[in-house]
């Protein structure tokens, strides 16, 4: 019989942990992670959530030079191909079942960040009450949605990147377009809308030609580009806020001189989070090649 993994205690330095989450324990993952010698179980933890190739492992690297300088546990949950090898199955959280019914919410994959979380809480690595989610790509498109959809209480703050598209904070559009037919009411939308989420855009993102950017017709509505669709989901949310009379806390940071770079735009994120600045262009230029 297959069981649930309960307890993560992952070793110092880089580590990968199989993971058996407790809706999905036919769908292992793995948890890949960097522990510096000098974290304690009150430093900070990074959930970092990579991009269509499903390579965690790099995305955990790419946020190596910050943990050491910020004594930050990092950990990337790996939503594998075997698995969940289509956008439904990642970008989208398996919200929607094959024949078009929404599944439990205790079975949409945004639900799995905080049983992670808290395994590794049961391993006494961490008893920090709340984490930070960067997700780049697939997992800026993940990263938004988790936070549309999910209670924000275990975030204590949350930075979507570079996303190919965005749902909308409407009710209005079907989901993954907008938050509709999930059960989700005006409260829910407020909620969101309060959140202080950081939208981080390079403003090199901007090839049309990329045959990972989504093409369908709602995401093209969205803008050209990466970096317009960006802009794009920032202004329909001031729309939206003002509509219902309540205060969007949602900003966005535009990254100069960087495109779809996943290391680039994960050391931007440290910077912001742990320094209270955006790097300069010559800072993130030596990144590694853009990365999705």
């Amino acid at each position: 019989m297959t069981t649930t993994t309960t307890t993560l205690r992952p070793a110092v330095g880089r580590d990968a942990l199989d993971y058996l989450d407790e809706r999905h324990p036919d769908r292992p993952l793995v948890v890949h992670t960097y522990r510096p010698a000098a974290h304690g179980p009150d430093d900070p933890v990074v959930l970092v959530q990579h991009g269509i190739k499903r390579n965690g492992d790099e995305y955990r690297d790419f946020w190596i030079e910050a943990a050491e300088k910020h004594r930050v546990l990092v950990v990337a949950t790996t939503f594998g191909n075997e698995g969940f090898a289509t956008p439904e199955n990642y970008n989208n959280g398996s919200v929607i079942a094959p024949d078009g019914t929404v599944r439990p919410r205790e079975d949409w994959l945004y639900a799995i960040l905080p049983r992670v979380v808290d395994a590794l809480r049961a391993g006494g690595v961490t008893r920090r009450p709340k984490v930070r989610l960067f997700g780049h790509s697939a997992g800026g498109q993940f990263a938004h949605r988790l936070l549309a959809t999910q209670d924000h209480s275990p975030y204590e703050a949350v930075s979507p990147a570079n996303p190919g598209w965005y749902t909308l904070p409407t009710l209005d559009r079907a989901f993954p377009e907008g938050l509709g037919g999930l059960g989700l009411g005006r409260a829910d939308l407020e909620r969101w809308l309060a959140y202080p989420m950081t939208i981080l855009a390079g403003n090199q993102d901007i090839d049309t030609a990329d045959e990972n950017l989504p093409k369908a017709p709602e995401a093209l509505a969205q803008g050209p580009t990466r970096y317009a669709r960006a802009r794009f989901f920032l202004d329909m949310a001031l729309r939206e806020s003002a509509r219902l009379g309540v205060a969007c806390g949602w900003k966005l940071v535009t990254i100069p001189g960087v495109g779809h770079d996943g290391c680039a735009m994960g050391k931007a994120a440290a910077a912001i989070w742990f320094e209270g600045r955006v790097p300069a262009i010559g800072e993130l230029s030596a990144s590694a090649t853009s990365v999705a």
